[in-house]
């Protein structure tokens, strides 16, 4: 497709769109941004506990409370609520990993500090091992996502997925556009890999799930139409791809012209149907508006958002993952590692499911694992220096954080193992 940058600019927002083919040509315009690499943003999740009671949710009001009075964080991030109570540090973009990663570790330290003030603490694990699912985040569009999930196939797995997961995303720039296609490409490849190095999620409702990351398994089971990976055949034409993605994708939400109250859609929609007009919701087809709140609504594991959203690491406590970001971020934005990490990970490419039941386990996602950290490895600054190689050599034993989360149970028991985790025990 022909690239027309910001085509979207030029629309007002509640200009009717009737023709998939157009709507196809301004996704694949506004998704990625010509420009150079070394922009790093991260998002971080933690969930929300009280030590004292870890089998309690704390509330909407306890958690909210603690951000009302909470002042600027010193690295600029922006602090929010899941619908299950996690909270979730979005940092700002910086100029480079290391100084993402300095924000971020400053950021942590006082949300941490004014959650223990509260009575709570912040947990880092992909899933919330002991409670079950439940939403306390009062907001319009996590109701209507509720609503949603219950009325499709995969119900259990939304709630699960809304209330009871956690992540850290890392936002990269898209780069040249001479170089998307084989960027996008190796965020895709990786992806398996690098869940099999951070899997940090081997339990959810107070169970062993007999999966490394019960939060990919979570995504997993979601709709492939919303969450499974963008890419295509080819994966010649990142824009391309994700045109076909959010066209073919069914609509979630809508909301009518002028109010911001969701309404779940609770019938198969592909938007594209709703562009062409064989179907009508809200008793009319989409404006941009509803485009743009549509890819709101999608979860791929690499989304483009004019940059790239990498979202398939499980959250992780703060001695481990700086060393996993810089990892990441170094086999993606350094083209000599990013050449040698895309022969490494080549043939588990699209283990995607085996990476996350069992991690390094398998011999090939092992094998890859270890290239790509020594890799890292090799490019650490000494900053990083120690905690890459203790990232190293986990992975040349075969462990992930899921084995030491698992060890620490089966010796303590989860409520203890949870409470330790609250107060801030690593």
């Amino acid at each position: 497709m022909t690239r027309t940058a910001g085509t979207a600019a030029a629309l007002s927002l509640d200009a009717e769109l009737d023709s998939s083919a157009a709507v196809a040509q301004l996704i694949a315009d506004e998704c990625l941004v010509d420009g150079p690499l070394g922009r790093v943003g991260l998002e971080v999740e933690a969930h929300c506990f009280d030590p004292a009671d870890p089998a309690r949710r704390p509330s909407w009001g306890e958690i909210s409370g603690v951000l009302d009075w909470l002042g600027p964080l010193p690295g600029g991030s922006a602090v929010t609520v899941e619908p299950g109570g996690a909270v979730e540090l979005s940092g700002p973009p910086a100029d480079g990993v290391l100084n993402a990663i300095d924000a971020m570790r400053r950021d942590q330290a006082v949300l941490r500090a004014a959650v223990a003030e509260a009575g709570m603490g912040l947990v880092f694990l992909g899933t919330d091992p002991l409670r079950s699912p439940a939403r306390i985040n009062p907001g319009a569009r996590y109701r209507a996502m509720e609503q949603f999930f219950a009325a499709s196939d995969s119900g259990a797995a939304g709630a699960a997925m809304m209330t009871s997961t956690a992540s850290i995303q890392v936002n990269l720039d898209a780069g040249p556009e001479s170089g998307w296609a084989g960027r996008v490409r190796l965020a895709h490849a990786l992806g398996p890999t690098m869940i099999a190095i951070a899997a940090n999620s081997p339990m959810l409702n107070g169970e062993f799930s007999g999966w490394q990351s019960t939060r990919q398994r979570v995504w997993g089971q979601m709709d492939s139409a919303r969450c499974g990976p963008v890419l295509g055949v080819s994966g010649d034409d990142p824009g391309t791809d994700w045109a076909r993605y959010a066209l073919k994708a069914p609509v979630m939400l809508v909301r009518s012209p002028g109010s911001q109250q969701a309404s779940p859609v609770t019938h198969y929609v592909p938007f594209t149907d709703w562009v062409d007009g064989r179907v009508l919701l809200d008793a009319r087809r989409p404006n941009l508006a509803d485009l743009q709140y549509h890819l709101t609504t999608l979860f791929p594991p690499v989304r483009p958002r004019r940059w790239l959203e990498i979202r398939y690491l499980d959250s992780l406590p703060a001695n481990i993952w700086p060393a996993l970001v810089f990892t990441l971020v170094t086999l993606l934005d350094d083209p000599v590692a990013a050449q040698l990490a895309a022969e490494a990970v080549e043939p588990v490419a699209t283990a995607w499911d085996t990476a996350a039941r069992v991690g390094l386990l398998d011999r090939r996602l092992y094998t890859a694992a270890n290239r790509c950290v020594a890799i890292a490895a090799e490019r650490a600054p000494a900053a990083l220096a120690p905690a890459v190689q203790r990232l190293l050599l986990d992975v040349e034993l075969g462990r992930c954080p899921a084995d030491d989360f698992a060890d620490r149970v089966i010796e303590h028991g989860i409520a203890v193992t949870v409470t330790r985790l609250a107060q801030g025990d690593s």
